[in-house]
C-alpha cells in the first residue's frame, strides 16, 4: 500500500497547529479535497487551498510540500479507510458463506462500505467520491493513481469473485471490474445527470434507490460475460 511522504505522514516537523480548536492540517486537507473534487488537480492552486482553509500558503508547504504531495495526502486519508472497510466486509462475507458465495454478495460487500460512508459521513465523503470519479477518468495519470491507492483491495475482489464464479475466466473478471468501477464511481459522484435525463423520475442523490439496482446490475453483467465466454 502506498505510504504518504514523511512530511505528509508526520504533519511536517512538529504537531499539527491548532487555531481556535481547529486542526489546521485537517482543515487544509478538507479544503483541498473539496476544491480538487470540483476543479480537478490542474484547476486548483495551493494559494486557493490556503484561502479556502483560512491559512497561509507557507503552512501548506510546511505540512505537505508541493501540490502533488498535498493531493496524495488528500487521496490517502480516506483511501486507507475504504480499503480496510472493504477488505473486512469481503472477508466477513466469505467466512459466512464458504460454500454459497454469489457474485452479487461479493459485489455488495465491496461497494456497500462506500455507500454507507456517503450516506452517513457528511460532505467530506461526498467530495471524496466525486474526486475518485474524476481521477478514475483521467487518462494522463488517473490509472497510476488508482493503482497506487486501491489495487490490493481490487485484487481481493477479483480473487473472491473467482471463488464465487469458478467457471469465469480471470480476464473476464478483470474486464467486468473495469465496467463495475465506472458504474460505481459515477453513481457515487452524484452529478445530477440522471435527474435531468429522467425528467425528475430518478435522482442521483437517492443512494437507496441506486444501491437497490447497482449490485444486481453489476452481478448480472459478470454472469452474462462469463456465460458468453463459456459458449
Amino acid at each position: 500500500m502506498t505510504q504518504p511522504s514523511p512530511r505528509a505522514r508526520n504533519g511536517g516537523r512538529g504537531r499539527p497547529a491548532k487555531a481556535h480548536g481547529v486542526d489546521l492540517k485537517e482543515a487544509i486537507l478538507d479544503a483541498a479535497e473539496g476544491l480538487f473534487a470540483r476543479h480537478g488537480f490542474y484547476g486548483v492552486t495551493t494559494r486557493q487551498v490556503a484561502q479556502e482553509a483560512g491559512v497561509d500558503t507557507a503552512l501548506i508547504h510546511y505540512y505537505f510540500g508541493a501540490k502533488r504531495e498535498l493531493f496524495d495526502a488528500v487521496f490517502l486519508r480516506r483511501a486507507d479507510i475504504l480499503n480496510r472497510d472493504r477488505a473486512e466486509a469481503m472477508a466477513a462475507y466469505e467466512a459466512a458463506h464458504p460454500d454459497s458465495m454469489t457474485a452479487e454478495g461479493v459485489i455488495t460487500a465491496f461497494i456497500e462500505p462506500l455507500i454507507q460512508r456517503s450516506l452517513t459521513g457528511g460532505q467530506g465523503w461526498k467530495n471524496y467520491f466525486a474526486l475518485v470519479a474524476l481521477v478514475n477518468n483521467t487518462p494522463a495519470w488517473g490509472g497510476e493513481t488508482m493503482h497506487r491507492f486501491f489495487d490490493p483491495v481490487v485484487h481481493q475482489l477479483v480473487d473472491t469473485l473467482a471463488k464465487a464464479m469458478p467457471e469465469a475466466r480471470m480476464e473476464d473478471l478483470y474486464w467486468c471490474y473495469q465496467f463495475l468501477t465506472g458504474a460505481m464511481t459515477l453513481a457515487l459522484s452524484e452529478t445530477g445527470r440522471i435527474d435531468q435525463l429522467s425528467d425528475g423520475l430518478c435522482h442521483s442523490n437517492d443512494l437507496e434507490a441506486m444501491r437497490n439496482r447497482l449490485y444486481t446490475y453489476c452481478a448480472a453483467g459478470f454472469a452474462a460475460v462469463s456465460r458468453k465466454a463459456a459458449q
